[in-house]
């Protein structure tokens, strides 16, 4: 690990000088590329500084104490070198995390997908109240969503919903949001006062940019026509709506959100180019058809990685066995906590070089 972090600060090193050089501040290409790459590093290479402060004062602390013959003065050393073990401890905790693998999307902007599943008008109500969940998230974090296309139902629910969140770490806040969701509440349209379970599915996708994906035009077709509301009920007198089919892959992707055809169709191809990026990473057909399935699964009730039980007042994430009891609070967006624990489940299995 030491050595490691001594070639990562030797780079940032390198790149701090290079910033500094007239040649390469004259250059905005060059420039903006070893800056981003000084960047990349800062964290940890001023974590290994820090680390090596701390080794210093422990080695020194340890030099002296061999020569000390002043009882008092022996012990304030012993316990100098006793805070400085517990600090490096800490520190190569933190450097540890540091060098885990980056998830190269991160920092990207993402796609939100979310589409009722098993539960007829409930699956789509519920659907509903996920999307309401995390556009009061984005607003906390100060991240902009975008809405590409909604297919609405007459009683307020929504079968399918597509939306931009554009933002700093967006992916990196709703990655762990893709699966199955499954409510267990009574309806309203229930007389019997029976618990009924519905789920909805939600897939976060990593926004790719232009030079992610080759769209061909020979490779797609793009249909123009009227934009739709609930109940067939036309919200658009002109033909704005967009459909663009990619033939190679089948995927189909719409937009009818804007008033302009031109904004439609710009939504629609960075949806396509996402779907696209991911479909490109899982190599095939079959890989893609399996990565879809561990975002979102089938839909059926028995799929889940969160169970939102409102008799109980209880929120579940299945995959690290967390209960949380405000679920009030959290459909309306206080989802901070849930997200958090699941990034250290995952740092953690990282440092435990799981594969799971």
């Amino acid at each position: 690990m030491i050595e490691k972090l001594k070639d990562i600060y030797r780079r940032y090193e390198e790149l701090t000088a290079k910033l500094s050089d007239p040649a390469v501040i004259s250059d905005n290409a060059e420039y903006t590329k070893a800056a981003k790459a000084q960047s990349e590093l800062a964290e940890t290479a001023q974590k290994y500084e820090e680390y090596r402060g701390v080794e210093l004062r422990k080695t020194q602390a340890e030099e002296a104490l061999g020569t000390e013959t002043d009882p008092e003065m022996k012990e304030l050393l012993y316990a100098e070198i006793e805070d400085c073990k517990k600090e490096l401890a800490g520190l190569t905790e933190e450097l540890k995390i540091l060098l885990l693998p980056k998830d190269k999307n991160d920092d990207r902007n993402c796609i939100v997908e979310i589409r009722g599943g098993a539960g007829g008008e409930e699956a789509a109500l519920f659907a509903y109240e996920l999307y309401r969940m995390y556009l009061n998230y984005c607003e906390k974090h100060r991240l902009r969503a975008e809405l590409v296309d909604i297919n609405e139902t007459e009683l307020g629910g929504i079968k399918e919903v597509v939306f931009n969140v554009n933002g700093r770490d967006a992916y990196k806040r709703l990655k762990f949001e893709s699966g199955v969701h499954r409510v267990q509440r009574v309806p309203e349209t229930e007389s019997q006062g029976r618990v009924h379970t519905s789920t909805a599915t939600v897939a976060v996708l990593p926004e790719a940019e232009d030079v992610d994906v080759e769209i061909r035009d020979e490779d797609i077709r793009v249909d123009v026509y009227r934009s739709s509301g609930a109940g067939g009920q036309k919200v658009n007198k002109t033909e704005t709506a967009i459909r663009i089919t990619h033939f190679p892959t089948g995927l189909v992707v719409t937009c009818q959100d804007e008033r302009s055809q031109l904004k439609n169709k710009d939504k629609a191809f960075k949806v396509l180019r996402s779907r696209l990026y991911d479909y490109y990473s899982s190599q095939n057909r079959s890989a893609y058809d399996e990565h879809r399935k561990s975002l979102v699964g089938t839909g059926d009730r028995s799929e889940r990685i969160r169970t939102y039980n409102f008799p109980q007042g209880r929120v579940t994430d299945h995959r690290i066995g967390l209960s949380q009891y405000n679920l009030n609070e959290f459909i309306m967006g206080d989802i901070d906590g849930m997200i958090e624990a699941l990034t250290i489940a995952d740092r953690e299995r990282m440092l435990a070089g799981g594969d799971e």
